[in-house]
């Protein structure tokens, strides 16, 4: 009877951990007025984000965490300034750079739909979503074994309005790039586009990580900083691109 509760809990976990980034696929992709994109491409680049980009990303971070822990300067300067070289070095560099460029790949799946740059938000934020909806799942499995029901399904829910929100903002930025090499521009115009979602990336997830680093100096209150922060950033994020959505008007394949 335990294992079957068990079991039942995680695919109510799986499902909390899907159903607000669902919910947010389909806010951000009827956020434009015209033209919308079609809902099978648009699951597509969801789906694209929650599988391969989550294992591309994952084989990528191996690989940079190896190339950076050999950089020696690097890693004298993190210990010089951090008591936790090794997570800053994950957290703060190696994941933002990762993530985007796997992301990068799940907005390909809505490629031949684009017709506009801002087609590209779209995608890109399908692509952020549904990487987001994968990490609540593991972050909930793990809170899970350790905390419990109730703590996993706070820490989806708290992600779920934070973190979700961040992937599909800076992916959304990558996505507008991405679309704009596709109608015409230089492939290398992308790239201003990929460094703007690491940096955003990254600010997130110094945010995240401000009670963990500053909690010997602000004290309890650096967690309560972390939280209100985080959350601030997300949203303001996720609004400017939908706010750049509603703003568009279709008038030729190279406009906005």
């Amino acid at each position: 009877m335990a294992e079957h509760l068990s079991l039942a809990f995680v695919l109510v976990l799986v499902g909390s951990a899907f159903l607000l980034p669902l919910v947010y696929l389909g806010w951000i992709r009827n956020t434009e007025r015209l033209s919308r994109e079609p809902w099978h491409a648009v699951l597509k680049a969801f789906t694209w984000g929650a599988v391969f980009s989550v294992i591309i990303a994952i084989v990528v971070s191996l690989i940079l965490l190896n190339v950076f822990q050999d950089i020696g300067p690097l890693y004298v300067y993190l210990s010089d300034r951090f008591a936790n070289p090794e997570t800053i070095l994950a957290v703060l560099i190696v994941a933002p750079l990762a993530e985007e460029a796997a992301k990068a790949l799940g907005v390909r799946a809505g490629k031949r739909h684009v017709r506009y740059r801002t087609d590209g938000l779209v995608y890109g934020a399908a692509a952020g979503l549904g990487f987001s909806a994968t990490e609540n799942v593991v972050y909930g499995l793990a809170v899970l074994g350790e905390f419990g029901a109730a703590a996993s399904l706070f820490v989806i829910a708290f992600r779920s309005f934070s973190s979700s929100f961040l992937h599909a903002s800076a992916t959304a930025v990558m996505g507008y790039g991405l679309a704009k090499s596709w109608l015409g521009a230089s492939r290398a115009s992308a790239l201003p586009f990929y460094l703007v979602a690491v940096l955003m990336h990254g600010a997130f997830n110094f945010l995240a990580s401000f009670g963990e680093i500053y909690a010997d100096r602000v004290g309890e209150a650096a967690h309560l900083i972390a939280f209100g922060a985080t959350v601030a950033f997300a949203v303001v994020a996720v609004t400017v691109v939908r706010l750049k959505l509603a703003s568009h008007r279709p008038a030729s394949g190279a406009g906005p």
